[in-house]
């Protein structure tokens, strides 16, 4: 009995100091939606709308602005959770974190379905 019983309260042992996480999960998906891929694929004046589509995909709003022109606005959203220690028993985290990033591209067209102007919209919180 005690050959059996040795084993199992050596594998728990292991598996306890196994269970202590640290590190950082993030819940993003990845994206071409970078300040770098936006200063290096649009060109004001000559980047087109079909362009535009096949970088970053499907605008999350399509709107117009004062003098009628198309707006187009991208929005990507990451929360970065760090998580302290989990005990293996009870499954409860010691103690938790998160940074929550948000990053906004705005693109004006012209009449001709042109990149006129963009801006970007970066926050850390």
């Amino acid at each position: 009995m005690k050959s059996i019983i040795i084993p199992i309260v050596l594998l728990f042992t292991l598996a306890s100091c196994n269970s202590y996480k640290y590190g950082v999960e993030e819940t993003t998906n990845k994206s071409n939606l970078t300040i770098g891929m936006v200063k290096s694929k649009i060109a004001k004046g000559s980047t087109k709308q079909d362009e535009i589509v096949e970088i970053f995909g499907s605008p999350n709003l399509v709107s117009k602005n004062k003098s009628n022109l198309e707006v187009w606005s991208y929005n990507k959203m990451s929360v970065e959770q760090r998580a302290g220690r989990t005990n293996f028993f009870s499954g409860q985290r010691a103690s938790q974190s998160s940074n929550s990033k948000s990053f906004d591209l705005i693109i004006t067209f012209d009449e001709n379905d042109t990149v006129k102007d963009y801006s970007v919209i970066s926050t850390s919180y």
